[in-house]
């Protein structure tokens, strides 16, 4: 039989629960291996239960020593039922300088009492109690990133003035540097905003004109991290010049929010080759390969006429977003009519055109040209597919230098990749 004896505003402080006449503290914490919130118990006494429901601060600063114990739990290990019990006097029933002098040698969660309204200045001092005149039952998650935030940057050296963490609240990334950045300006400081707004216009002018393409070697939605990489370098070049009391911090989360923009302009490699395809037909030009065969590392296989209505480029590059992956790097495009195709490895940044000079006869092998070129990032791939959908080997020609000597091109890509 278990009743509840009492309990907070707050569902997350622990509640004292009366189990088959025994008076325990209940509360939950953590997590099981399947993610479910676990539940910890241990026993008090009326002594014990009195503080707690007289003197909030008392009951926070238990919680707040018991949580250690919970993680040091684990996913499915017991509670140390015994060194809880053992936090019990010296936290609810001590003096307050003794509560204090406890909580500078057990490990407690600062982030806790902070929530719940602590003084951080008393709490860094290790004046526990004091800090806990004005807590309250209801808690301030917000004001406890902010502080694990600032936390995290002091322990790396990082001192944020008003116009960093302005530049760090208008993108929203003042709490937590991995979220994607967007333009905030209700979250800054009204007599800073001018300020950040003349930041924002640096990056804007440094990268106009510039693009982030997308790259389906690494799935549909991924992007070109060379395109990133050089609007990042401009960006932040060009904000470190106009406004040099920058620190790193708030120059990053410029160049991240101008460049996750320019991704989400960005359109797919796909749609990108289907436009350049219309562009080439109002000029009058036409594709020459009527059908055309795909293929990945793993079997899979899709065809392409030339009545689709998307180009082969495009048809090429949604098969390849869609079958990409680390242990499929080798892509083939072939044309069976004119016996040739090219072989894309992904893996090696680099291509093969394959030409049939011989057809089998007789129950004798073809015979085949092959010959090898490096390839420079997506860009050029989408380049040479392009070239040869458009017009097969030959149009790859000046694409090159191709290699037919293996030795000899395994050497050049050893020295491109040592350079």
């Amino acid at each position: 039989m278990r009743d509840v004896v009492f309990t907070r505003q707050s569902g997350w402080i622990p509640n004292v629960i009366r189990e088959d006449g025994e008076l325990k503290l209940t509360l939950g914490a953590g997590a099981d291996a399947n993610h479910d919130p676990r539940t910890f118990t241990f026993s008090i006494s009326e002594a014990h239960l009195a503080v707690i429901q007289e003197d909030l601060a008392r009951h926070l600063l238990l919680w707040s020593a018991v949580l250690p114990l919970c993680d040091a739990a684990g996913t499915r290990g017991r509670l140390d039922e015994r060194a809880a019990v053992a936090l019990l006097d010296p936290i609810l029933l001590a003096a307050p300088a003794d509560v204090d002098a406890l909580f500078q040698r057990i490990p407690w969660d600062r982030r806790r009492l902070i929530a719940h309204g602590a003084d951080i200045g008393l709490l860094e001092r290790g004046q526990v109690c004091a800090a806990m005149r004005a807590a309250t039952e209801t808690s301030n998650e917000k004001r406890a990133q902010e502080y694990h935030a600032n936390h995290r940057r002091a322990e790396r050296g990082a001192a944020l003035g008003p116009l960093d963490a302005a530049m760090l609240r208008y993108t929203g990334q003042y709490l937590h540097g991995a979220t994607v950045p967007r333009r905030i300006p209700d979250a800054v400081d009204p007599a800073l905003l001018p300020e950040v707004m003349r930041v924002i216009a640096t990056a804007e002018r440094a990268c106009a004109g510039m693009r982030i393409g997308r790259d389906p070697r690494r799935g549909k939605r991924a992007t070109d991290r060379r395109d990133w990489a050089r609007m990042e370098t401009t960006v932040q070049a060009a904000v470190r010049r106009a406004h040099p009391e920058l620190v790193d911090d708030a120059v990053r989360t410029v160049s991240f929010l101008m460049c996750s923009e320019a991704a989400g302009r960005a359109g797919t490699p796909m749609e990108d080759d289907e436009a350049a395809a219309d562009h080439r037909a109002e000029r009058g030009g036409r594709a020459m390969k009527t059908a055309l065969s795909f293929t990945d590392d793993k079997g899979a296989e899709k065809k392409w006429l030339r009545n689709s209505p998307r180009t082969a480029a495009a048809e090429f590059w949604e098969f390849v977003g869609d079958r990409s992956a680390a242990d499929n790097e080798v892509f083939t495009i072939e044309d069976e009519e004119m016996g040739e195709g090219i072989q894309l490895h992904f893996y090696a940044d680099s291509i093969a055109r394959i030409t049939t000079l011989r057809e089998g006869e007789g129950g004798a092998d073809p015979e085949y040209r092959v010959e090898y070129c490096l390839v420079d990032g997506i860009g050029g791939y989408r380049n040479l597919v392009s070239a040869f959908v458009r017009g097969g080997c030959a149009a790859l020609e000046h694409h090159g230098p191709w290699l037919s000597d293996v030795a000899e091109f395994e050497r050049a890509r050893r020295r491109r990749d040592t350079r």
